[in-house]
């Protein structure tokens, strides 16, 4: 049996079907299905209202997100120049210390050669001063004496060991 044909034959169902039936044409003729729908019509502009202010948000998050991430591009760009320019700089400032302590090399070495040079010259000189000493005195001595062909002979051997 149909829906329709068992509200029939039983009495009960059959009046509460027309009472639902009699309830909603009176509904619709005060016009509370209009109610109900202009509700709905209202709830749904509000969610597409709401739907396209967090499509906004969304489009200015990611432009936001963009633009953080180009800057964050640039500073990494900015930061690896300062550290090649830090480490050009670096560089430069190595080989002019490297550069100043050969410098500084150079004329200590001049400046010692110099000096042993100088030395060496004092230290000839008074070789010769002591040589010149000792011949003198010999020669005094071989003057000063009667001395024969030994003694003189001596005095030669004493001068030759003197300047040499």
């Amino acid at each position: 049996m149909g829906g329709l044909a068992y509200a029939a034959s039983d009495p009960v169902t059959f009046v509460a079907f027309l009472a639902l039936v009699v309830f909603l044409l009176i509904a619709a003729r005060m016009g509370a299905f209009k109610t109900v729908l202009g509700g709905l019509d209202a709830r749904s502009t509000a969610i597409a209202e709401e739907l396209e202010e967090a499509r906004s948000l969304r489009e200015r998050a990611a432009e936001a997100l963009a633009l953080a991430e180009r800057r964050q591009q640039d500073a990494d760009k900015e930061a690896e120049a300062m550290i090649d320019q830090a480490k050009a700089d670096a560089k430069q400032i190595m080989a002019e210390a490297r550069k100043d302590i050969a410098d500084r090399m150079v004329r200590r070495e001049a400046l010692a050669e110099a000096r042993i040079a100088r030395a060496e010259t004092e230290a000839t000189e008074q070789v010769r001063r002591a040589a010149a000493d000792a011949a003198i005195s010999a020669a005094r001595r071989i003057l000063s004496e009667d001395t024969g062909v030994d003694q003189f002979e001596s005095a030669a051997r004493e001068i030759d060991r003197a300047l040499s």
